[in-house]
């Protein structure tokens, strides 16, 4: 399944401000990158996928939010938000914001080096 275009589309625009961001199909997603690691994702299988931190334990507790699963694991510091929960651009917002502040606290990614062959 594709992600949704519109969604991402919609990230783009939220982001478009920042110099920082890069965008790298993964998981069968786009993800949308600040400072070299994930900030959010819009997913393949439909929703959200935003990084949020240990924040992740209560925002789970909102309406139409679960926890990130990944080969049927929890996935730490992320959370699964549903589309009902981002119709809004207001709404929309918030999460993307969410994800930019936990995203800025973290080191600086590195770039991986060529490998020599």
């Amino acid at each position: 399944m594709a992600y949704d275009l519109v969604t991402a589309e919609r990230v783009r625009h939220l982001l478009a401000d920042r110099g920082d961001v890069a965008e790298k199909k993964m998981m069968g997603g786009l993800a949308f990158m600040v400072k070299g690691g994930m900030c959010c994702s819009v997913s393949g299988r439909g929703g959200l996928l935003v990084r949020v931190g240990p924040d992740a334990a209560k925002l789970v507790k909102e309406p139409q939010v679960k926890p990130m699963r990944m080969a049927g694991r929890v996935v730490k510091n992320f959370v699964s938000v549903m589309p009902e929960s981002y119709r809004t651009p207001a709404q929309l917002k918030k999460w993307i914001e969410r994800g930019v502040a936990f995203t800025t606290t973290l080191p600086p990614k590195k770039e991986p080096r060529p490998r020599s062959g």
